[in-house]
């Protein structure tokens, strides 16, 4: 008689975290300051002021923007935030810096929004592999935020993880 094939993999306790899953969906856009500037270096502020108030806005629309300076332009706090105050009301997020910067703001949010309370005692694997942009940043967040409350940490795939951390047993 043969014995049935059991895959211990899908019968184990791991719960597989996976960050793609908490991707968030939308336009990804690199918003320039200089193309509001004299000659893309120079910030008149009645200029400045009229231009960005003549921009097209809804360009923007339910996208996440990061607004840039590609020219090193010495700009005021105050002009970034001006394009912010009509970004605000059609975006999802604004943030300076690049879209990689932009990315690592998008999952600081998720992050700090997780409920980790499901996963208390419980064998965690954080998926490896993703298609999406996941900035690794964003791994050393999620492992502080979910060290404190599972039993064990892993990375990898089910089949071939590294473990990263066990609770010493509870007394």
């Amino acid at each position: 008689m043969q014995e049935e094939i059991k895959n211990r993999v899908s019968e184990s306790k791991l719960i597989t975290f996976d960050l793609e899953d908490f991707y968030p969906e939308g336009n990804r856009i690199e918003l320039d300051i200089s193309q509001f500037l004299f000659e893309g270096m120079l910030l008149k502020e009645k200029d400045f002021r009229a231009s960005v108030k003549n921009h097209n806005w809804e360009q923007y629309h339910d996208s996440y923007v990061a607004l840039t300076n590609i020219n090193d332009a010495l700009v005021p706090a105050w002009a970034f935030m001006l394009l912010t105050t009509h970004l605000t009301p059609i975006t999802k997020r604004v943030s300076i810096g690049n879209l990689e910067q932009l990315e690592i703001s998008n999952f600081n949010k998720v992050i700090e929004d997780l409920d980790v309370s499901h996963y208390t005692d419980k064998l965690i694997i954080i998926k490896g592999c993703s298609n999406k942009p996941i900035p690794e940043n964003t791994y050393l967040q999620l492992i502080q935020k979910l060290q404190p409350v599972v039993k064990s940490l892993m990375y990898g795939e089910a089949c071939s993880s590294v473990p990263l951390y066990k609770r010493k047993s509870r007394k």
